[in-house]
């Protein structure tokens, strides 16, 4: 690895912003922030999740709760879950963990949530908010890179950034949010013919294609600022991300880590989701 090359690292940027938090929550009168997480199911990964956000709420000094459901509940006894935290004024966010059983809807339940009340970003009112350039809550990890790269002071303005990877949670979002800093954005993904020039045309790099230390550094335009979404185990069970961390290191002037890279912002940027839902429902409904 390149001495000179700047390591991003989301775990550094997320304890700062969780002090940020834990500072502003100590000056509100009322309520702390409420974060409820429905979770249908007993999938382990989302059980280490969800127990992370309880932890990382208790920290900052929200009140958190978790709705623990057997994955056999009917699509209508999660819409009734949801309705029923729509209606309580204590809770400012409701975030239904994914994934979520196959007989269940993730769109239909994603649109149930009260657009003020959805942290994840996911109903069609805060897409459609991100897209017209408004305020509104949006997804975790692409919100928590920008603020990783501001943090950072990496400039973004006329940049051309490419996004390998084009999901509704990370690459399509994470689009959005770098044509709102000025940046020239290319989505590529699966089909996109002669991937590898493509990402070599890019001043910044984002890769969320799953697929394991793809991106090799003759990839990479020299100084470019890469970061890596991907979460994955290489053939010797090791934890890696989407790009080859080493081989890529070696010519990029900014690279996340995998792990403790972009992962602890997704966390770090619901908690921030949270905070701004409650303040602008106290606003609507003042004490």
């Amino acid at each position: 690895m390149d001495d000179t090359v700047l390591v991003l690292s989301g775990r550094k940027y997320a304890r700062v912003v969780r002090s940020s938090l834990k500072e502003r929550v100590s000056l509100l009168q009322g309520s702390p922030p409420g974060l409820t997480v429905v979770m249908v199911g007993d999938d382990p990964a989302s059980k280490v999740y969800v127990g992370a956000k309880e932890k990382a709420c208790k920290k900052v000094g929200f009140n958190s709760s978790v709705v623990r459901m057997p994955a056999e509940s009917s699509e209508a006894d999660v819409l009734k879950v949801v309705e029923e935290l729509n209606s309580d004024s204590d809770i400012h966010g409701i975030l239904v963990q994914l994934p979520l059983p196959d007989h269940i809807s993730v769109d239909r339940i994603a649109s149930a949530v009260l657009p003020e009340k959805d942290v994840d970003g996911f109903h069609p009112v805060n897409v459609g908010k991100l897209w017209r350039g408004e305020d509104g809550l949006f997804p975790c990890t692409p919100s928590g890179i920008i603020g990783l790269l501001r943090h950072h002071h990496i400039v973004m303005t006329g940049k051309n950034a490419l996004i390998v990877g084009r999901s509704n949670i990370v690459g399509k979002p994470m689009a959005a949010l770098l044509l709102r800093e000025n940046c020239t954005v290319t989505v590529a993904h699966s089909r996109t013919v002669d991937l590898a020039e493509q990402c070599r045309r890019a001043d910044i790099l984002v890769v969320a294609a799953g697929r394991a230390e793809m991106i090799k550094k003759n990839w990479v335009k020299p100084g470019a600022v890469v970061v890596d979404v991907g979460m994955n185990r290489n053939s010797s069970g090791k934890l890696v991300g989407d790009v080859d961390y080493h081989d890529v290191s070696q010519i990029c002037s900014a690279i996340t880590p995998v792990p403790g890279g972009v992962g602890p912002l997704t966390i770090a940027y619901l908690l921030e989701n949270t905070f701004k839902a409650r303040s602008r429902q106290q606003i609507a409904r003042p004490n």
